[in-house]
């Protein structure tokens, strides 16, 4: 009983410097494939308060539809802790008809390198201009019908006046498009993993820096990489494997070159397990699926329940700490 009571501490003396020297390996690891959030977005460089101010009131007005029903905020809920996505399979316009992919999050899109899931707008600005144009989704016919509505709005009037007071006439299309890029990029959301990979070791628990291993050694850092984990490529879904859908074949629906079909952005990772459904076309309930049709569809592994579930805790170390329940 004597023996065992001395070893127990010389046990302890050899292990404890064997795991933090693991922990630091998987942290030096970690930085070859991610980053932390930047402070700022790009272009928040010409952003003021009044101009953000003025963005967000528009991203939350339904005025900017056709019938006063639907504004960006409808398709993009930032309220009661919201992740800039409706959790719907695929989201109801102003006219009720529903669109065909699932309404990606707008936290942290300004560092997206194109935004759509086809990756169609090259910034923030362009993709603030597409919805509210989209017959399906905010219906409004054309740019200047826009305009004429927002300059009737004596709020507005004033507010435009004092974002863009070098601008004869300040409300135009651009400046409605850019003043709600200004208020986007403000939805920086940073998450224990910055911490992590600013030198926090103990910032994940255990099982998520497990999980962290598991996924760098699936190889899912082969597409989900860089500050967003993922957001800033177009891939192939069905690399490997094809996916079931096949009706939307993504960028080839505007190339219509061959090496382009089911071509889509991949989405950031940050934040995942708040937006379910997954998937462009919202068909994928749980992040356990996801995972699971991942390792098969992109890299033809099988993973195990361990292994998925492992990746799963570390994808919700990515969430935002102001909306971690």
């Amino acid at each position: 009983m004597k023996t065992s009571l001395y070893i127990i501490p010389l046990l302890l003396t050899i292990a404890l410097p064997a795991l933090a020297a693991d922990d630091d390996r998987l942290l030096r690891r970690a930085s070859r494939y991610f980053e932390p959030l930047p402070e700022t977005m790009p272009g928040a460089e010409n952003d003021n308060d009044s101009k953000i101010a003025l963005g967000k009131k528009l991203y939350f007005d339904a005025r900017l539809s056709i019938n006063d029903s639907q504004s960006c905020a409808s398709c993009h809920r930032l309220e009661n802790g919201g992740a800039g996505v409706d959790n719907l399979p695929t989201s109801p316009g102003a006219k009720g008809q529903s669109g065909t992919r699932n309404s990606p999050t707008v936290l942290n899109a300004g560092w997206q390198r194109l935004q759509f899931w086809d990756g169609r707008a090259k910034d923030l600005v362009e993709q603030a201009k597409g919805p509210i144009l989209n017959p399906i989704e905010m219906g409004m016919p054309d740019e200047q019908s826009v305009e004429t509505k927002i300059r009737g709005i004596t709020d507005y009037q004033s507010a435009f006046n004092t974002a863009y007071p070098d601008a004869r006439p300040a409300i135009t299309y651009q400046n409605i498009a850019e003043a709600i890029a200004a208020f986007e990029r403000t939805l920086r959301t940073p998450s224990r993993f910055d911490d992590y990979l600013n030198g926090d070791n103990q910032a994940l628990t255990e099982n998520e820096r497990q999980g962290l291993a598991t996924f760098i050694k699936a190889d899912c850092v082969s597409c989900h990489d860089g500050k967003l984990i993922g957001g800033e490529a177009l891939e192939k879904l069905g690399k490997k494997n094809p996916y079931d859908n096949q009706s939307d074949q993504g960028l080839y629906t505007l190339t219509r070159e061959e090496s382009d079909r089911m071509v889509f952005k991949v989405p950031s990772l940050r934040n995942a397990s708040l937006t379910a459904p997954y998937f462009h076309d919202g068909k994928i309930n749980t992040l356990e699926e996801a995972v699971r049709l991942m390792g098969k569809l992109q890299l033809d592994i099988t993973l195990s329940e361990n292994e998925i579930n492992d990746i799963v805790s570390f994808i919700n170390a990515l969430t935002d700490k102001k909306r971690e329940k």
